[in-house]
């Protein structure tokens, strides 16, 4: 695992991160890789951290490849694109996109729920919290606005 990155990357906002940026951890992830190899990866390890210290776009980037290393329809799988899709919610969220933060929560709740248990050692508490969480900011952005 690396350090943080130095800024949060926000479409329209800030700048992009150059390009190759995240190509060490995301190389940390590789197709063929047993699931509990890709749970303890820089690239997995990385994303949760970077979710939890508001770098949505950055956990995006690092989580890719360790959800397309899964199998497709697996418990595992759905739990990584669940964190995903959190993470793109609470960048949707930053961008002041109420509705498309609604729909990517909704979507990772589903995910969720097909994660079953602590695929990838995700408690689905955490990813309910989540959830909840990143709705939360949302309804806080749409009572403040004029």
């Amino acid at each position: 695992m690396t350090g943080l990155p130095f800024h949060a990357h926000v479409p329209g906002q800030t700048p992009r991160h150059a390009e190759g940026a995240f190509d060490a951890l995301r190389a940390t992830a590789r197709p063929g890789m047993a699931p509990e190899d890709l749970a303890q990866s820089a690239a997995f390890v990385s994303g949760l951290i970077y979710v939890e210290s508001g770098y949505y776009w950055e956990a995006q980037e690092v989580l890719e490849p360790v959800s397309t290393a899964l199998p497709e329809g697996s418990a595992d799988r759905s739990a990584v694109q669940a964190v995903i899709e959190i993470a793109q919610a609470r960048l949707m969220a930053r961008m002041e996109m109420a509705g498309a933060v609604y729909r990517l929560c909704d979507l990772a709740e589903d995910l969720a729920d097909a994660a079953r248990g602590n695929a990838m050692g995700l408690n689905p508490a955490r990813l309910s919290d989540w959830i909840a969480a990143t709705r939360l900011m949302t309804e806080c952005l749409t009572k403040t606005a004029p």
